[in-house]
């Protein structure tokens, strides 16, 4: 099996094993990561009848988006589009249909494609206040993931008087990515009301905190785990522990997921660990290669990750988080180009120059990237 996998790991990412047909009608083609319960199927087997059942659609739309978001997975993606179909492709599109439309096509990466959804929707004179709220939301966590700082900062200026709590998190964050973390971090624990303090805060806070070196990352990620369960979470937490070379937690943390995201974390740890890694690293090559044909271009960091960490060809990974750079730029980006960079030698030095340049003129504070960069 080693020498199988050798031979995998240097063709192009691109390459995948024949497809698969099955030879029965009783094979198994893939498990599903979860069981469909009776109110879903009573859904759907409604949406086949009458696809043009709104608030059936919006249900089906929201409760496929919230899947994906905690099972990693694509497919649900497609499931949301297709409840919206009757309404995809309409400019006259009722409001929660076209937030639902972005949001699809934001978790697909068309950032500029759900940037107009959302500009459209926003300029609805009809618009109500709390539809108005996720919107600016939603748009400006769109700019802020590409570092674009001046017009997310002015949505979440528009946001305070229609959420106050999520208006002052969102500027506060992007007062950390100004040359402002230590006083932002400030400022998001002060927005924590204790036991309550929401999921998105505590991992806003949790990655902050990692960004500053700060140990209360880790207890911050369990504690935002514990409130909401899902893939980004979850991997972000595994991440932390990998880079405290606490690869046997991150191993545990990932197991029995067939996320992209944590699947490859799950094999980086069992090659730290000295492992068998070769059917899960075959299984995760095959599944990237998958996601790069339905959206070319788009999976870049997961694939400059996998070339880096798992596949060794660090002149692919650094040509990779290249390309996932110039479509995104939150800090885990900065920190793969830069490790990239790095392990590229002499072929990564324009990259760690041109980085260091980007990190000193927007004051970003990161103490992952000190080692990495040039002074």
């Amino acid at each position: 099996m080693k020498a199988v996998l050798a031979l995998l790991l240097v063709l192009p990412l691109a390459v995948a094993a024949e497809p698969f047909t099955p030879k029965d009608d009783a094979d198994i083609v893939q498990r599903l990561p979860y069981r469909m319960d009776a109110a879903e199927r009573a859904r759907r087997a409604a949406l086949a009848r009458d696809p043009a059942q709104l608030p059936l659609a919006l249900a089906a739309a929201r409760a496929a988006l919230e899947r994906a978001r905690t099972l990693g997975d694509p497919r649900e993606l497609g499931a949301a589009q297709a409840a919206l179909a009757p309404w995809w492709a309409r400019a006259d599109a009722p409001a929660e249909a076209q937030l639902l439309r972005a949001r699809v096509l934001q978790a697909r990466h068309e950032f500029d494609a759900a940037l107009a959804q959302l500009r459209a929707l926003l300029a609805r004179d009809d618009l109500a206040s709390e539809l108005r709220a996720q919107a600016l939301l939603d748009a400006a966590a769109i700019h802020q993931l590409r570092a674009e700082l001046p017009p997310s900062r002015a949505l979440c200026e528009q946001l305070k008087p229609l959420a106050p709590l999520p208006a002052a998190a969102c500027l506060a964050e992007l007062d950390s990515l100004s040359g402002n973390a230590p006083a932002a971090a400030q400022t998001l624990a002060r927005l924590s009301p204790g036991r309550t303090t929401p999921p998105w805060l505590l991992l806003m806070r949790a990655e902050l905190a990692e960004r500053l070196g700060d140990a209360t990352a880790q207890g911050l990620y369990r504690q935002a785990l514990l409130g909401s369960d899902d893939v980004y979470t979850r991997a972000a937490l595994a991440d932390w522990l990998l880079a405290q070379g606490r690869a046997a937690d991150a191993l545990a943390l990932t197991q029995g997921s067939d996320a992209d995201a944590l699947l490859l974390r799950h094999v980086i740890a069992l090659r730290r660990l000295g492992r068998d890694a070769d059917a899960p690293a075959a299984r995760l090559q095959d599944s990237l290669a998958a996601a790069d044909r339905r959206e070319p271009g788009r999976h870049a960091r997961e694939q400059a990750r996998f070339a880096l960490d798992v596949a060794g060809q660090p002149r692919e990974a650094l040509r990779l988080a290249q390309a996932n750079w110039a479509w995104q730029r939150e800090p885990a980006d900065a920190v793969l180009l830069a490790r990239a960079a790095q392990a590229a030698g002499r072929d990564g030095e324009p990259a760690r120059q041109g980085l260091a340049r980007f990190v000193r003129d927007t004051g970003w504070q990161d103490a992952r990237l000190a080692p990495l960069l040039p002074p």
